[in-house]
């Protein structure tokens, strides 16, 4: 199996594995699983063959590894296949790695548009189509009783294999990219075109599981294909949940609406306690407002983390003043009031407590915290949390 992954925000890097070099100018990487993965089949497939063609000792070995070096080169020309068609359309690409299931590339950024969307997803799926021609025809011309021919055989089968489940229209499968890329196209709005494919996706996960269990029940699979056959239908279910998942998360960006979700700022003098400070804001009706120190002058010189001044005992609130509690203001990191969405969401990054100033030019218009947009894009998650 294969998947291309885009980078963004909401899902992070996908970094495993060693880097063995770089090829046409990708990063290449191989995980851990891949090695192992090898190594199976080295065995499995030289003893196969080597029952076959009748070979001895060490000759089978090989012969299993020759096959092993070739179904990789075939994932990795499957992999190129997106990658060079990513650079063809000014997307970046972040490196290939092979694994368990094959591989993945990752990109920079989403397509710009549904056709480099459809054109990059498809691009996999139609090199190991070709791949999969090519051994078809070297297993006609070939001797039969062959090694190369046994070999040409296999890959054929591989290749065939994987260029038409790769094609099933589920995320995160090529051809579920392919699918969100002309929901895309049709409505003009990608997270539905991704919601519609990560759904898609599960879809694809369920019938791979219950034609795995059919196909070893009547004979066609034995334990160990049934066991990979499930492997695979539970990636495919946590990468088609994760696209759900994201889409619902996108469809509420216009919502994260930084001026609207600022808490304001309730400013007391350097030197006041914490009990104090606590008294004049609810004195002035602002309990919800984020505590600011300011200097002799009235200017805002910090801010007092939340979740510190909470974790002060109520005994030792008299005790203890707002500035030792608080965060530096050159420390504290700005959000445009004018930024929506997408746009604070790339601002937000670190700890969860940090607060943001919301800034109209000089002016402070209120505190934000990742939490607060947090509540907004998932409330549920939030819930779970308290």
């Amino acid at each position: 199996m294969s998947d291309s992954t885009p980078k963004s925000a909401s899902q992070g890097e996908r970094k495993s594995g060693f880097q063995v070099g770089r090829i046409l100018g990708f990063p290449l990487r191989l995980s851990a699983s891949w090695v192992v993965m090898s190594l199976l089949i080295t065995w499995w497939y030289g003893d196969r063959l080597g029952d076959t063609l009748h070979l001895d000792g060490a000759a089978r070995y090989l012969a299993g590894l020759g096959f092993v070096a070739c179904l990789l080169l075939s994932v990795l020309l499957h992999e190129l296949g997106h990658a060079l068609t990513a650079r063809r359309y000014g997307i970046g690409v972040k490196g290939i790695t092979l694994d368990l299931l094959g591989g993945y590339t990752e990109f920079d950024h989403d397509s710009p548009r549904p056709g480099v969307e459809l054109a990059t997803a498809l691009a996999g799926p139609g090199v190991s189509a070709l791949l999969g021609i090519g051994s078809v025809i070297a297993t006609v011309l070939l001797p039969n009783g062959t090694i190369v021919d046994q070999i040409a055989f296999q890959l054929a089968l591989c290749n065939i294999i994987v260029a038409i489940y790769n094609a099933l229209p589920g995320w995160p499968l090529d051809g579920g990219r392919a699918l969100r890329a002309v929901v895309w196209g049709i409505k003009g709005d990608k997270d539905a075109g991704l919601l519609f494919a990560g759904w898609s996706g599960r879809v694809v996960a369920v019938a791979t599981a219950l034609i795995s269990l059919w196909l070893y029940y009547t004979g066609w699979y034995q334990l160990v294909g049934v066991v990979f056959g499930l492997f695979v239908a539970f990636s495919i279910w946590q990468g088609a949940a994760g696209a759900v998942m994201t889409a619902r998360v996108r469809s509420r960006y216009p919502l994260v609406d930084p001026v609207r979700l600022a808490r304001p700022l309730f400013t007391v003098p350097t030197g006041t306690s914490l009990a104090e400070a606590t008294r004049r804001a609810a004195e002035a009706g602002q309990t919800a407002s984020v505590l600011g120190v300011a200097d002799p002058d009235g200017r805002l010189i910090a801010l007092v983390v939340p979740e510190a001044a909470a974790a002060v005992p109520e005994q030792r609130r008299p005790w203890v003043t707002v500035e030792t509690l608080a965060r530096g203001i050159d420390a504290v990191a700005t959000i445009p009031s004018a930024a929506r969405g997408a746009d604070v969401i790339k601002l937000l990054r670190g700890d969860p407590a940090t607060p943001y100033l919301v800034v109209d030019g000089e002016n402070v218009v209120g505190v934000l915290t990742v939490m607060d947009v947090v509540q907004v894009l998932d409330p549920a998650a939030l819930k779970a949390a308290s």
